[in-house]
């Protein structure tokens, strides 16, 4: 999705005019689309503009643009993107339609020209871009289950999860009294996690990262490149002149990413045929084992740090905010925590026990999901969705942040307010279609069991170690809330906190 579509949409306007017989070549398309015949109407929509479509209308924060439009248009509605259709669900309903009735049918997937991938070699070394869900795909992601995501893996991995964490507590107590950006600390846990997860190996130091601001640096530029607004994704037939130079900085950013394991995948794959392989395996080796060129494992690792580290981090200082700005949450995680845990260090173990946290979390997740429009479906084919046509390769989408937000569903709907979830079954499994910040069916985040161990788990430990106050004394009611979007909900203005050691 666009992350300053008004502003970017002018820039469209130049190239475009100098490419005359091409926008003939659109047009055609269009009055040929217009024109076409069809058993039934396409969902109901705003009018869309000469060339650009329904693009204005999105605006700066789409997930946004389309509730508001959903209000006039209803559940399902469509826009055209340049020469493109997008179908936007925005009600349980219309998301069990799409994520469950359909699921199968409409289970392809959206690649925006920007990902740095043949499309037919994401097919054999993606699980989230996958452009359909072939036999390569199924098994990359029952080894991602099997290897990474099982109750079997989860449990192996603890103590590791465990130690990452206390390493954060220490770099924190030594910066006590000192302003910390939540974001930069929680990046730094997060990513270590994931490197012994996927690679046996430390790729973060705390103050390296918080100085230099690297690697979270590159893979925010790159999750903003894919979700950029992109001319060869409104036209493609304009693909393969990248006229904005998207593609070009995308696999510049994957080359250098991809720079930092390759030593490890060279010297696994030597050892190996020096007959030296570690009898302690990991997720690189599981990738060796069946034959992953290092292209593939490349593909595959940056998809599973970028999705995982970021979408991880936003979740811990998008609730760290709420607990700063709601004072009463925060003392009841503090009261519940002292009631229920006995000793200053805490362990994995103790998350069942904390059902107040867990509601802070869920109720973070409806408020800020990570993907707030998910990732982008396809229609492989023309469907009948709700009495409407859904055109081949039409772009799907469920708007989850309006699902979340809806009082139809939700009693308060925009209050932060966990209490809503400690006598509820609802849970973010993918079974109740009002709350879905990691999908469902076929294309539900894989990474889901882990997420859901980890992100609280970072959350107890800043809360349960540290008392934590807003610079300067600022008023916790005046804590800035607004939000950004590339294809993450981001915070817009860095969460800054003072940390001082609970006694």
């Amino acid at each position: 999705m666009a992350k300053t579509i008004a502003s970017e949409a002018t820039n469209l306007f130049f190239p475009i005019a100098l490419l005359l017989p091409i926008i003939f070549l659109i047009l055609k398309h269009f009055k040929s689309y217009f024109l076409s015949k069809t058993t039934l109407p396409l969902p109901p929509g705003p009018s869309p503009w000469p060339i650009l479509g329904n693009v204005l209308e999105m605006g700066k924060k789409p997930h946004i643009s389309l509730a508001n439009l959903a209000q006039s248009y209803g559940p399902i509605m469509s826009l055209r993107l340049g020469t493109g259709t997008m179908i936007i669900g925005s009600s349980r309903t219309a998301a069990e339609e799409i994520l469950k009735t359909h699921d199968r049918m409409l289970s392809g997937r959206h690649v925006p020209h920007s990902v740095p991938a043949k499309f037919s070699k994401l097919n054999d070394a993606s699980v989230g871009w996958a452009v359909e869900c072939n036999d390569r795909w199924k098994n990359l992601r029952t080894i991602c289950r099997t290897e990474l995501f099982s109750a079997k893996a989860m449990e192996s991995q603890a103590c590791s999860r465990e130690k990452k964490v206390l390493d954060m507590v220490q770099f924190l107590s030594a910066k006590e009294g000192n302003e910390v950006k939540i974001g930069e600390v929680a990046f730094a846990t997060v990513f270590n996690i994931l490197s012994n997860l996927l690679l046996s190996s430390d790729f973060m130091s705390f103050e390296k990262e918080i100085v230099d601001k690297g690697m979270k640096a590159l893979l925010a530029k790159y999750v903003e490149l894919i979700g950029a607004l992109n001319v060869s994704d409104l036209y493609p037939i304009l693909g393969a002149l990248d006229l904005q130079g998207i593609n070009k900085k995308t696999m510049e950013v994957f080359m250098s990413v991809c720079s930092m394991w390759e030593p490890i995948i060279k010297d696994r794959r030597e050892g190996r045929s020096r007959g030296n392989a570690s009898s302690q395996t990991d997720f690189l080796d599981a990738l060796i084992d069946i034959s992953c060129t290092n292209e593939q494992i490349n593909y595959l690792l940056l998809e599973l740090f970028a999705a995982g580290t970021d979408s991880s981090t936003n979740a811990i200082e998008w609730a760290m905010a709420e607990l700063i700005k709601s004072p009463e949450s925060m003392k009841k995680v503090r009261e519940e925590m002292t009631r229920e845990i006995k000793q200053d260090v805490l362990k994995e173990s103790h998350l069942p026990q904390l059902h107040y946290l867990q509601a802070v979390f869920k109720e973070t997740l409806r408020l800020h999901p990570p993907a707030p429009l998910l990732i982008p479906r396809r229609a492989p084919d023309s469907y009948k969705v709700m009495n409407y046509s859904i055109p081949k390769n039409s772009q799907v989408v469920v708007n989850v942040w309006a699902i979340g937000r809806d009082p139809m569903y939700w009693d308060d709907p925009l209050k932060f307010k966990p209490e809503r979830f400690l006598n509820s079954t609802l849970d973010f499994k993918g079974h109740d279609l009002e709350f879905l910040p990691f999908g469902a069916g076929r294309r539900i985040c894989p990474a889901l069991p882990l997420a859901a161990k980890f992100v609280p788990f970072v959350l107890a430990s800043l809360i349960h170690t540290f008392d934590w106050s807003l610079p300067h004394g600022n008023d916790h009611n005046e804590l800035d809330m607004n939000e950004k979007i590339s294809l993450l909900l981001v915070k817009e203005i860095p969460l800054v906190l003072i940390p001082t050691l609970r006694k």
